[in-house]
């Protein structure tokens, strides 16, 4: 499989338009468009359908953009790895989402291997688990829920979700609300991190909810919050870290607690990682209950 083509597949099938995805390339449109041609001759498949006003998936482009993507970054990962052994050093990358303390762990295997690079890498909602599919991590401390495919997981701990508001909001002083109190909100998050409040969301049922604005760091989140455009549910640890005065969180008595686990790409057979995997699960036991201590930034 020509991992060229691949990416070129990729590009049409996320701008799903020729002229874009070639600009986005940066090659000609008569170039990629031969490039697309081939591909679908070598998998003898058609990938696209293209009318004059638009361009979609076919079947069989949807099943190789839902394969191309891990192939990729995979790929990706290969080539960091042997580019790494080229040049003679040994680095280990953990990834760690908002909020959560990683020290204790990192600083562990930096005393096993003192002549090896442990470095940090802060990730977000959205690449929380691309960071292990593309090498730029070895392993990364993941909040559920989390595409887990191509990945294994151990569970370390839990710890309570909270609801977090602008100080003047009508339920600021509540010592704790409910997921129906909640209802008529607007969250400013993808409604897939927070599938209970899906389940009763006014804006969801009657197809009311606004267009999301680009929050991608918690930061970002909290000033819109600060700003009254909506609400946010965060795990405590990141709410506690993250505290400022215009904002408060208030517990939510039926929402579950988020679930934190280690990951890392379960096609690898690293002693690294099963080490790091052993040292984490050690720290994650001296956690607090509804705390993540043994957790943390370096």
């Amino acid at each position: 499989m020509d991992l060229r083509k691949l990416r070129y597949f990729v590009a049409v099938a996320e701008h799903l338009h020729f002229g874009r995805a070639a600009a986005a390339l940066h090659i000609a449109q008569p170039v990629l468009s031969r490039q697309i041609r081939a591909l679908e001759g070598e998998l003898k498949a058609t990938l696209f359908e293209r009318d004059r006003r638009s361009t979609s998936l076919t079947p069989a482009g949807e099943q190789l953009l839902a394969d191309a993507r891990p192939l990729l970054a995979g790929a990706e990962a290969l080539r960091r790895r042997v580019a790494e052994a080229e040049r003679g050093s040994r680095t280990f990358t953990v990834g760690f989402m908002p909020g959560l303390i990683v020290t204790g762990a990192v600083r562990a295997l930096r005393a096993r291997h003192p002549q090896l690079d442990v470095t940090v890498l802060r990730t977000s909602w959205d690449d929380q688990t691309a960071v292990l599919h593309d090498g730029r991590a070895d392993v990364s401390y993941l909040r559920l829920p989390a595409d887990q495919r191509g990945l294994a997981v151990r569970p370390l701990l839990t710890e309570p979700r909270v609801v977090v508001m602008p100080a003047d909001h009508r339920l600021a002083g509540k010592e704790a609300v409910t997921l129906a109190d909640l209802a008529d909100e607007h969250l400013l998050q993808d409604p897939e991190a927070v599938p209970e409040w899906r389940d009763i969301a006014t804006e969801l049922r009657t197809g009311a909810r606004e267009p999301e604005p680009l929050v991608r760091t918690v930061e970002e989140k909290l000033e819109h919050v600060a700003a009254g455009r909506g609400v946010v549910v965060l795990p405590l640890s990141t709410a506690t870290f993250y505290t400022r005065p215009d904002v408060v969180a208030v517990p939510v008595r039926d929402l579950g607690p988020n679930h934190v686990c280690l990951a890392w790409d379960a096609a690898r057979r690293s002693r690294l990682v099963q080490e790091f995997v052993a040292i984490a699960e050690e720290h994650a036991a001296t956690a607090q209950p509804g705390a993540s201590a043994g957790l943390a930034h370096t």
